[in-house]
């Protein structure tokens, strides 16, 4: 990977995690207003793939061989990325505090650390090691300490940190062909399908309320927070993939914790919830983590099967290569 490579990743990396760190605050006025969580994502996932499709049908100019070939890349996405993480993360949230679901998901970088001492046989350079801990040392101070719940809860959280792990595994694939925002917007509306069926058919709680929220700074109908939280999931699917292929799975799933930092922000401005300086020096910990890990010189793979080259499991192609075999990708 090249220096401007991987600095043109890290900033859109950090703009996906800020895209993301709105969803808190723009879903919680809903939540609190009478929907359920599993409708919230349902539909937000829904119409930011349908926010994403016309981006997607002029990137692919008409090269629908590019998705034939990724289809059951795109199908993982939406199963495992969108839909599955997200329904054992709730499962996991009823029977556990929100913090410590949210703590012990965030926990996929270091399934991403041990699978690539799996996958090559030796231990993580110290470096890695170091930024490991430190990262999570991090969100322990922004999210606090686990505690509270029964074991199954902590066993879904467990599934819910196993999937985030693959979603960045499979958003770092090569993309052979298929353009970030064309694989954002079928893997979202892929998923917000899956997660319909599974809340039409009373596997999860699912309630929708049509009614004013308190969002925003006052009381606004529930369109409004739900259009931005949808334009935000748009945005942050499509960086995320982008950033992803950029600088591969394990550094990207650590600039993937910056979600928790900006998250906390989001709530301090938009719900005035508090902001402490546990919560500042956590974001510090997890920039210094992710620092750790980005300064490591050659990245090894992660998941995956050992006999393929390293490039083929974790690291992004070359700029060569999307230059010729991926042009959509280049406009993006």
């Amino acid at each position: 990977m090249t220096s401007t490579r991987v600095s043109t990743g890290l900033v859109i990396g950090v703009l996906a995690s800020v895209a993301f760190g709105t969803s808190g605050a723009l879903a919680k006025p809903l939540m609190e207003a009478g929907w359920s969580p599993a409708a919230a994502v349902t539909v937000r996932a829904g119409l930011a793939g349908i926010l994403l499709v016309p981006f997607a049908l002029a990137a692919l100019r008409g090269k629908w061989d590019a998705v034939w070939r990724a289809r059951w890349r795109i199908l993982g996405m939406a199963l495992i990325g969108v839909a599955g993480t997200q329904l054992v993360y709730f499962a996991a949230i009823q029977r556990i505090p929100v913090s410590s679901g949210l703590l012990i998901e965030y926990l996929a970088p270091l399934l991403l650390v041990a699978g690539v001492a799996v996958a090559t046989r030796r231990m993580p350079r110290p470096i890695v090691l170091i930024g490991s801990v430190v990262a999570i040392a991090g969100l322990v101070l922004i999210i606090g300490p686990v505690g509270g719940g029964d074991a199954l809860g902590y066993l879904l959280a467990g599934v819910a940190a196993v999937g985030c792990a693959l979603y960045y595994v499979i958003a770092a694939r090569p993309a052979h062909g298929l353009p970030p925002v064309a694989f954002a917007a079928f893997g979202l509306l892929l998923g917000s399908l899956s997660l319909g069926i599974v809340g039409l058919a009373g596997l999860v709680p699912f309630e929708i309320v049509l009614t004013e929220v308190s969002a925003l700074g006052g009381v606004v109908p529930w369109w409004m927070p739900l259009s931005i939280l949808a334009a935000t999931t748009a945005i942050g699917y499509a960086f995320s993939i982008t950033a992803s292929q950029r600088l591969g799975s394990r550094l990207m799933s650590f600039v993937g914790m910056l979600e928790v930092v900006f998250a906390s922000l989001f709530a301090w401005l938009l719900l005035g919830e508090g902001l402490g300086v546990f919560q500042l020096l956590g974001g510090v910990l997890i920039l210094a983590g992710i620092a750790c890990v980005r300064s490591e010189k050659q990245p090894d793979p992660t998941l995956g099967n050992e006999r393929l080259h390293p490039r083929d499991v974790d690291e992004p192609p070359s700029d060569r290569e999307l230059g010729t075999a991926t042009e959509p990708v280049a406009t993006r």
